[in-house]
């Protein structure tokens, strides 16, 4: 790169600072940021001289090989993790358990020309594993029924109702995907119908399963294959192998009949990978790295109806992903028709596509303005408890009023807001909650989760160690906080009080160019499980800020040399960061965040993200 770049390392040491009560190992002495962060070197002390083996050997600057270093890259993976494939990182399915006995009652389906049923989950990740089985059967000949239960009136997974009628319908197997490792009854009731189940999900499950053909869940318990870090989508894309993998063997493809092409689904398993937020780490690195790739072309018409509708010009990021396409997907199964995020992936009609991707998109609108009021609902009960309370480890909202479809976004808010697990729960006229909860790093939700329903004070739950949804009885549901908080009090203590909030380096207006984004580039996709590199801007001048939109807080960083940079700090309007944004002009700031690309005008740019700040 043409442009200098350079780093506080500050190994311990280079802070003289210990006299003062300063963590040698704090990140230019701050020990306490504006959103209550110590800082620290992503980079241990002890694996610069691994960054530097890395960069020697494979002739890469010393920057990215910080970075791989960071993110649990050896000397030996450093290729595999630059070039992630599916051939090198994708097990043998087989690995997993039941899978072998699942796929070979899919083959007999498929052989057989029987009525399949698909019960999904009305997340993205639920719509995107059942267009994949879909486009799977639609490719051997099957018209495969796809069932999403209304969020509202079903709730998640299935349902005895929604059973029997698939059945009445004529569903000689039924298989579930992102759900049904916990539903046990209604599952039961299709076995006693003589129609088999064939369960594909990832979320954690008990030790008792439901008695159904087979359970393919690399997280169900005696389940080795390690592979629990895949979304419900990627597992399905492992059936989907397992599946075509058996009828070649069975030699089904013969003739006129040709095994479809795999490869291009990836762009559904990136789409589910991303938006579930799983870590991109191993396997899911390939399927998000090839699946952005199918994208680019631009051959799925249902994902790129939603493209043109978003106005997304450029190839699609995992950030596009995330927060573009997710979040229209998801608005269906939130507000809308449950269905149509699925209908969407599974289309190959143009205008139909469209039509759906319009009526997602208006949806996605209309989510967002219930979604604000529901969040100034919850962020005025959660202020009343920490001023009561100010230690209180978990914040319980409820009301009457919430919306079901919308309650897992705004307890996702108010766990960024005040860094402690959220639950957030809507009453229906039956004193009956739904809730749904979001967690920090160290505390294993869904595990309290479940043992709240294993001692009777929750009607059901179960969910992810960061994410879980429940429902509770009014007359349980003080039970149910006070369970909740002497369960988590322990650990939600020790996370927050060893909350680091960690940086790659530190960097000046004049290191930031399309080259370095280029050169970042190489280590990602970046998401959960593999963190986009954050950077420091050290004593920084703020010489413009302004609010746009709602809430956010554009300005300008300056340097000690008259260098500047762009940067915008997204909803801080009325937050510590916003007000020191705003109210400190020429004031010295370390401004901390991550970097992006900025089109305009048909000229790309780079500006800073702000995630926190520090005064200098």
């Amino acid at each position: 790169m043409s442009a200098t770049l350079y780093f506080m390392l500050h190994k311990k040491g280079d802070l003289d600072s210990g006299d003062q009560g300063i963590p040698l190992d704090a990140f230019l002495g701050v020990t306490r940021s504006l959103r209550e962060f110590t800082w620290r070197d992503r980079l241990e002390p002890t694996q610069q001289h691994i960054a530097t083996a890395i960069s020697q050997r494979y002739n890469l600057p010393e920057l990215l090989g910080r970075v791989l270093v960071s993110r649990g890259v050896d000397l030996e993976g450093v290729s595999l993790f630059l070039e992630p494939t599916l051939k090198s990182l994708m097990p043998d399915p087989s690995a997993m358990q039941d899978m072998d006995q699942g796929v070979e009652r899919i083959a007999d389906a498929i052989e057989k020309q029987q009525n399949i049923a698909i019960f999904g989950d009305y997340d993205v990740d639920g719509a995107s594993s059942s267009s994949l089985l879909h486009r799977l059967f639609a490719a051997h000949g099957l018209d495969s029924k796809i069932y999403i239960p209304d969020r509202i009136f079903e709730g998640y997974g299935p349902n005895t109702a929604a059973i029997e009628n698939l059945i009445a319908d004529g569903a000689q197997v039924i298989i579930t995907v992102d759900c049904g490792s916990t539903s046990h009854e209604p599952l039961g009731i299709a076995k006693s119908k003589g129609v088999d189940v064939v369960i594909i999900d990832h979320h954690q499950a008990d030790i008792t399963l439901p008695d159904v053909h087979s359970v393919i869940n690399p997280n169900r318990q005696d389940d080795l294959s390690g592979l629990g870090h895949l979304a419900a989508a990627g597992v399905v894309f492992m059936v989907i192998v397992a599946v075509v993998r058996t009828l070649r063997k069975r030699g089904f493809y013969t003739g006129t009949r040709t095994a479809p092409d795999l490869l291009q689904w990836l762009d559904i398993v990136a789409l589910a990978t991303i938006c579930d937020v799983v870590p991109l780490q191993g396997l899911n690195r390939a399927f998000v790295t090839k699946g952005l790739q199918v994208m680019k072309h631009r051959q799925n018409a249902g994902l790129r109806a939603l493209c043109d509708i978003a106005s997304l010009k450029s190839a699609p990021t995992p950030y596009h992903l995330g927060f573009v396409l997710g979040p229209r997907i998801n608005a269906g199964g939130r507000i809308g028709k449950a269905d149509l995020g699925a209908q969407l992936l599974c289309t190959h009609d143009e205008q139909q596509a469209e039509k759906i991707a319009a009526t997602l998109d208006k949806l996605n609108a209309e989510r967002k303005a219930l979604e604000n009021e529901t969040l100034e609902d919850a962020l005025s009960q959660a202020e009343f408890t920490l001023n009561q309370e100010p230690d209180m480890p978990v914040l319980i909202t409820a009301s009457e009023g919430w919306h079901k479809g919308l309650i897992g976004l705004v307890a996702s808010r108010l766990t960024e807001k005040f860094r402690r697990p959220s639950v957030v729960i809507s009453w229906t006229a039956e004193n009956e909650g739904t809730g749904s909860a979001r967690s920090i790093g160290g505390v294993d939700l869904g595990a309290v989760i479940r043992a709240a329903v294993t001692d009777g004070i929750l009607v059901k739950g179960g969910g992810h160690t960061m994410a879980a949804g429940l429902t509770v009885q009014r007359d349980r549901f003080d039970d149910f906080k006070s369970f909740l908080t002497q369960k988590l009090a322990g650990d939600v203590s020790q996370a927050m009080d060893t909350a680091c909030f960690d940086v790659d380096g530190a960097l000046t207006p004049n290191s930031v160019s399309i080259d370095l984004m280029n050169l970042l580039d190489r280590a990602g996709p970046y998401g959960q499980g593999n963190p986009m590199p954050r950077f420091v801007f050290p004593a920084h001048q703020i010489s413009f800020a302004k609010v746009i939109g709602e809430n956010h807080v554009k300005c300008t960083l300056m340097a000690g040399d008259g260098s500047k940079i762009d940067a915008i700090a997204f909803r801080a309007l009325g937050t510590p960061i916003g007000d020191a944004l705003l109210g400190n002009k020429g004031q010295m700031f370390h401004i901390a965040g991550h970097l992006t690309r900025n089109t305009w005008g048909g000229r790309e740019r780079v500006e800073l993200i702000v995630d926190d700040v520090a005064l200098a």
